[in-house]
């Protein structure tokens, strides 16, 4: 087995919807969200090393003890006993503090990269044991494509969702999430989705995906926390409610509408404020690395 991987993508998701359902006693939030991953990725290097060491470079946001590759690379050195550690490359195309997963996606590709790198020999719902204690969104990443996740984000159906174009815009800004939820005025009591709900979603979204995210995929809770705080997301949702219904993915601050073909989303996206960036992507109907 070869001893180096070149180029492992780890895609961004988008929330289609995203409701907080409760609060827990321990202070964590129930949630429900319809996530799929999109065509827009970081990339990932790993090399094998024989001493041990997890050596972190490339790209880099926020102190090296915190990067969740280092987290997650070092985690599973230490639950598997493994004596080899690796080199990891990241090229960072998923903004920070986006809502779109980024970190989490990051981890997630290099659980699976190590597994194989290292001759784990691990399954996915061993590897997801580890995930959730990195994050809530990373057991996503360790799945085959769309899920619908529940509790706080572990609880994941994976499911079959039309693939659809967006149009994504980022308006330079980077938003806490824990701030967000811990706001007063957040509506936590959305009454849960059944399955014969999740159903008739799925069934009207039809062939392309486009339909109306408003009316139906319900909204996304934290949104109106979000835009009461950052007037640049509540500009990033006017530019694009020009061309369709817009939503903003996780806790912020990327918006997205849901748009009819390559040639629309690429028209939302063409003339974005100084500063701000866009993308014209596709879901994706598996997670790039579903094989492995």
């Amino acid at each position: 087995m070869s001893r180096l991987f070149l180029g492992l993508p780890a895609p961004a998701k988008l929330n289609l919807f995203l409701h907080v359902t409760g609060r827990r006693a321990d202070g964590y939030h129930e949630l429900q969200s319809l996530m799929v991953p999109i065509a827009l990725a970081d990339t990932l290097d790993f090399e094998q090393r024989g001493d041990g060491r997890i050596v972190r470079s490339g790209d880099l946001i926020g102190p090296l003890e915190s990067d969740l590759c280092v987290r997650a690379a070092t985690l599973l050195r230490q639950a598997s006993g493994t004596s080899f550690g690796v080199d990891i490359v990241v090229e960072k195309r998923i903004p920070a503090g986006s809502g779109m997963g980024g970190g989490s996606s990051d981890a997630a590709t290099t659980l699976l990269a190590l597994n194989r790198l290292w001759r784990l020999g691990w399954s996915r719902d061993r590897l997801a044991g580890l995930a959730v204690r990195l994050g809530a969104d990373v057991p996503f990443f360790l799945g085959a494509g769309p899920a619908l996740a529940e509790g706080v984000g572990e609880r994941l159906t994976q499911i079959s969702w039309p693939v659809g174009w967006f149009a994504v815009i980022h308006p330079q800004v980077s938003v806490s999430t824990a701030e967000i939820f811990s706001a007063d005025e957040l509506t936590r009591s959305t009454k849960a989705l059944t399955i014969a709900d999740f159903s008739a979603l799925r069934d009207n979204a039809g062939r392309d995906g486009t339909a109306a995210a408003g009316s139906l995929f319900g909204a996304n809770d934290l949104e109106p926390v979000v835009r009461r705080r950052h007037a640049e997301v509540e500009a990033a949702i006017a530019q694009l409610a020009r061309f369709g219904p817009a939503r903003m993915t996780g806790s912020g601050s990327a918006v997205f509408a849901m748009l009819s073909s390559e040639r629309a989303a690429q028209e939302a996206v063409s003339a974005l404020p100084a500063g701000w960036r866009g993308w014209a992507v596709s879901s994706l109907a598996e997670h790039p690395l579903a094989a492995w």
